[in-house]
């Protein structure tokens, strides 16, 4: 598939360059549940088929509980409870994994980079992050990359989530750009369709490579 392919139909033909927007997991930051859960759990998540069954349990496609848990209306303790109440894990287990998901959040090197030459290029970025509130904490402490961002929204501070249409209009608003000037990418097809959903562009993230080029077909001079 092409770069050109893979931004939304919506992409206005002006001149101007559109306003980067980047999701947080899975586009900055590796992500994969399935390498916590075995880490974690390996009482539970012994081989491929036990470890997909215990993420469907826990985080339910990040809807269900994990989803309020994003959403900033559950607690982490008050989450540890239900999964523990609604999968028969030890509530002990269940806090080794909300404890685990922070930790494992670590930057992927491609898209900081990437994210540094358009910094560098003065261009203003900002993110679009499905984020529960301590994990939210943990990154800015962490990550002193983050504060090349102009702004972004992290959903439990807002109380709303991707893909619901709400956040990506507050999101346009935040960012003083009108929704056709906003090119999202993010690693959740969903994600993607609700954005472009909302009047703008975005693009399906596989890696930096793949999200440079798109950003090339949109006229971004990123030099070397």
């Amino acid at each position: 598939m092409t770069a050109a392919a893979i931004v939304g139909a919506g992409a206005p033909g002006a001149a101007a360059l559109p306003t980067v927007v980047f999701d947080f997991a899975g586009v900055l930051f590796h992500w994969q549940p399935q390498d916590v859960l075995q880490q974690v759990l390996p009482q539970h998540a012994r081989d491929a088929a036990s470890t997909r069954h215990w993420q469907a349990q826990i985080f339910q496609a990040y809807g269900g509980d994990w989803a309020d848990f994003d959403r900033g209306t559950v607690s982490p303790a008050d989450l540890v409870q239900r999964i523990a109440r609604r999968t028969g894990l030890a509530p002990a287990e269940v806090q080794a994994v909300v404890d685990a998901v922070p930790v494992a959040l670590q930057p992927l090197p491609g898209t900081v980079a990437l994210l540094q030459r358009l910094h560098a290029a003065g261009h203003a970025v900002y993110f679009l992050s499905n984020m529960p509130a301590p994990y939210a904490d943990h990154l800015e402490r962490t990550h002193s990359f983050l504060r090349l961002f102009a702004g972004g929204i992290y959903s439990a501070r807002v109380l709303q989530i991707k893909p619901e249409r709400a956040i990506y209009d507050l999101a346009a608003q935040r960012f003083g750009q009108p929704p056709g000037q906003l090119l999202f990418f993010d690693d959740v097809v969903a994600n993607v369709a609700a954005a472009q959903a909302a009047g703008w562009q975005a693009a399906h993230f596989t890696d930096a490579d793949a999200a440079a080029a798109v950003l090339q077909a949109a006229g971004f001079d990123l030099g070397r």
